[in-house]
């Protein structure tokens, strides 16, 4: 999915500077608040780079070597012709139709030959399978306008010439499939959907921070065009090595970064640019990832961006990647969305900008923890508070009320059956009193 030159900064800085750069100017001190509300924030220590798999612009750095089978590039041909880099699609083109031309201009130039019509070029009488064909150059310009239909007039075949015949035929069906095989191979090449994948951007950083109370991860992806793309949907992928329990080592294992398939939110109306997000929830691999820990961690996360371009109905597929370098956490995208007098204007000149905002350094799991506990002690320090305020109204109850509670249990004890069925229930230390 290669991008403008609006992506903004190089994707290889430090983190120091990209959090230096992306912050608005009220961020030192919601820096120093950020820093109070998650402690330890420590740098980590420096690493080699990683190699990425997918590169920022979309393309895959992948080479494929040792391919023995060749042959197999030539089964679909047509393929192939269209993969190839421009340079060699026009070698390519140029050589099929000259290499067509000059075959043909040299059979013609053999049957003019073995017929014996150079010989015979002053003979009037004789009568030529080609007129006015005096040598090879005319061979081949006759096979040209033959091939092309060009038709000048001055070189013409004569029925006297059956061989001239058939092998007109056959260069005029040969040459109509040439047009058609390569007219179509140039036309695919620039129809190409690829092409309309340059103007679908991917934010340059993702972000960690937290929406309704849970750790998020986030990037932001646009659209330059007014024409949009119909049936967008997006994907992540998260590309890490790892090792089973058997001591099988996996190079570059692909695991899904849930992105909304089960809600649907993973298709989008790509009208202006949206944060896509994946929760951090117990399914997700970064669920017991501090911080530090995604800090040191090394991986990629690759970004897949699919769709039909309206202009054309053509599939479009835009991709880029994103480095442990190249995640901030504890950062949230700055709004480009703004209400103009009757419109709304996007403002990418902020597409790739971030503010620091409050986010603790813990884990998913650890967050979701510490709110378990949380909930569980409101619970029951709810009913606690409750008996406390009976006693208290117990206990403020004067002499002549307790007369007519005695009272009232000997004449029978109805009131008190009352209180109960009314939920006035006693609390439990004055039952074990009784």
């Amino acid at each position: 999915m290669a991008h403008l030159g609006l992506l903004g900064e190089s994707p290889s800085r430090p983190r120091a500077a990209a959090r230096a750069v992306t912050s608005p100017p009220a961020g030192t001190a919601m820096a120093q608040e950020n820093t109070a509300f998650s402690p330890g924030t420590e740098e980590p220590p420096r690493r080699r780079g990683r190699q990425r798999y997918v590169e920022k612009d979309g393309r895959c750095n992948v080479q494929q070597g040792n391919v023995r089978e060749t042959y197999r590039y030539l089964t679909d041909l047509f393929t192939t012709l269209v993969d190839l880099q421009w340079r060699l699609s026009l070698l390519f083109f140029v050589l099929a139709y000259a290499l067509t031309w000059l075959f043909f201009g040299a059979i013609w130039w053999l049957i003019a030959y073995g017929r014996g019509d150079l010989e015979h070029l002053e003979d009037t009488a004789w009568t030529p399978c080609v007129n006015n064909l005096n040598g090879f150059v005319a061979a081949f310009l006759f096979s040209i306008e033959t091939e092309t239909t060009i038709g000048y007039g001055h070189r013409v075949i004569t029925d006297q010439c059956p061989e001239g015949i058939v092998l007109l035929l056959l260069q005029a069906i040969l040459g109509s499939m040439v047009n058609a095989f390569m007219v179509g191979c140039m036309f695919v090449k620039i129809s190409q959907p690829n092409k309309r994948a340059a103007t679908l951007v991917f934010s340059s950083h993702a972000v960690v921070s937290l929406r309704d109370g849970r750790l998020c991860l986030m990037f932001r992806v646009g659209d330059l065009r007014s024409s949009h793309i119909v049936e967008a949907s997006i994907r992540a992928k998260l590309i890490r090595s790892r090792q089973t329990l058997e001591g099988e080592f996996i190079p570059l294992h692909q695991t899904d970064l849930s992105v909304g398939f089960d809600t649907g939110d993973d298709r989008l109306f790509l009208v202006s640019p949206l944060v896509i997000s994946h929760e951090i929830d117990a399914a997700s691999p970064f669920w017991e990832a501090s911080r530090r820990a995604l800090e040191r961690d090394d991986f990629e996360i690759v970004v897949i961006l699919e769709g039909m371009v309206e202009a054309t109905g053509m599939t479009c597929q835009a991709r880029s990647s994103y480095l442990v370098d190249e995640v901030l956490w504890g950062h949230r995208f700055t709004s480009v969305l703004t209400l103009e007098d009757g419109f709304y204007e996007v403002d990418y000149a902020s597409f790739h900008e971030t503010f620091e905002v409050p986010t603790p350094s813990c884990s998913a799991r650890e967050l979701a923890e510490a709110a378990a506990r949380l909930d569980a002690h409101l619970y029951w320090s709810i009913p606690s508070r409750l008996d406390e305020k009976v006693e208290e109204e117990g206990a403020g109850e004067g002499p002549g009320e307790e007369a007519e509670e005695e009272a009232g249990e000997g004449a029978g004890g109805g009131a008190g059956v009352d209180k109960e069925q009314n939920g006035c229930l006693p609390p439990p230390e004055s039952e074990s009193k009784v």
